[in-house]
């Protein structure tokens, strides 16, 4: 039986289809991926996280702001995400083509700091990404397991809820897990006052935290 092959999508062809239909998309090797609508648990982490890094950048007055939608384009230009939390860095968006008009970053001097909250698709958070933000060069990486969904080589057995701090080093990430009271520490924000316990709450509902 003959197998169809179906044709890769290009960056250039994503971005002129990408429709204003309230849904999220992201390009994975080629492939238009529709990502699942996110769960009001998983909204609460990103928010949650989203300010707690805003607080970082007043404290410090660092150029860096935190965009509602922006893409990163992979070294290969295969993939294209749209994390989670993105911190861009104000200072290098203009040596950035895409950027004006597309809202696409493609250089590691423009994103100090990606976060990505773990759902159903973790593969996706600890192969994927991590391997292309990686090769990208993203200095640190936030993996933001509030469910305990990864792999057991991930998080171990019995799963439970996990947080990582990757760190690129020497053109390599090395992860760092947190769980519990312990203070996260951060490369980027070494002033940061948080732990992996207030992340896992954040989802938890108001009169449970």
């Amino acid at each position: 039986m003959a197998q169809t092959l179906i044709k890769p999508v290009t960056y250039e062809e994503f971005i002129e289809w990408y429709p204003n239909d309230g849904k999220r998309y992201e390009l994975h090797d080629g492939v238009t991926i529709e990502m699942a609508p996110p769960t009001g648990d998983h909204e609460k982490v990103v928010g949650f996280l989203a300010v707690e890094i805003a607080v970082q950048l007043r404290q410090l007055n660092l150029p860096y702001t935190i965009p509602k939608t922006a893409f990163v384009k992979t070294p290969s230009a295969k993939s294209t995400y749209s994390p989670d939390v993105l911190l861009l860095n104000l200072d290098n968006l203009d040596n950035e083509p895409l950027f004006q008009k597309e809202s696409t970053v493609t250089q590691a001097e423009s994103v100090p700091l990606v976060v990505e909250v773990v759902s159903t698709n973790w593969r996706d958070d600890y192969h994927k990404k991590f391997a292309d933000y990686e090769e990208m060069g993203i200095p640190e990486f936030w993996i933001a397991d509030y469910k305990g969904l990864g792999g057991r080589e991930f998080i171990g057995d019995p799963k439970q809820p996990t947080f990582f701090v990757c760190e690129l080093v020497n053109g390599e990430y090395v992860r760092k897990m947190y769980r519990g009271s312990g203070l996260i520490i951060s490369p980027t924000f070494p002033q940061l006052n948080l732990t992996a316990q207030q992340i896992f709450d954040s989802a938890l509902p108001q009169g449970n935290q």
